[in-house]
């Protein structure tokens, strides 16, 4: 039955938990492709039979015209089941650049087509290159912390990093107390956690 295969695409969607992103669908994805050029072949080839008989498309109402019009909105239909499965991803990576940041984890990776690491990619250039045109940091919380420094402990090994006008060893388990904007790109990672005594 026509459109099967796209519905599929929405209803992992839809069975997904809201945020998150199962990993990308290329075998059914490509396959609505292949039937989208399936109905455009069959549509075409119906359209030119109607010429050569010399019939007005526009008011032949006969077995090729409803046949023409059954892949033609068929055709619409996938191409929108397509849109929208696009469009809810596209959404879910945009927000990771704001959650995460601009490196993704390798298990948020690994869900992610190579146009899609491709798009997020070109969406956190975008973001630097406006935050520093604009001189100012839009990935910081809106509303201002009581305290600029919070007292972290590191997750897992990071290693040496450049903190503003110092450098400091981010290993396993040692607690740091770090300016907060140095310390959200890698609590938002999963790499360190705020330390509450």
């Amino acid at each position: 039955m026509y459109g099967r295969r796209a519905s599929q695409l929405l209803k992992e969607i839809d069975s997904s938990e809201a945020g998150q992103l199962v990993p990308f669908n290329s075998d059914v994805f490509d396959q609505v492709i292949r039937e989208c050029n399936e109905h455009n072949s069959q549509f075409q080839s119906l359209i030119r039979k109607m010429v050569e008989q010399n019939l007005d498309i526009e008011t032949t109402r006969n077995e090729d015209h409803y046949g023409a019009a059954i892949h033609h909105l068929s055709l619409l239909r996938n191409k929108r089941c397509l849109m929208a499965y696009m469009y809810n991803r596209a959404e879910v990576i945009q927000s990771f650049r704001w959650k995460i940041g601009p490196v993704l984890p390798h298990d948020i990776q690994e869900k992610l087509h190579f146009s899609e690491k491709e798009y997020f990619k070109n969406h956190s250039a975008a973001i630097k290159s406006y935050i520093s045109e604009m001189d100012i940091d839009l990935t910081v919380d809106m509303v201002p912390p009581k305290d600029p420094y919070i007292q972290v402990r590191v997750l897992e090994d990071i290693g040496e990093v450049s903190l503003g006008d110092h450098s400091v060893s981010l290993t396993k388990n040692s607690l740091h107390f770090l300016r907060r904007t140095d310390a959200e790109q890698f609590i938002s990672q999963g790499l360190m956690e705020e330390f509450l005594e």
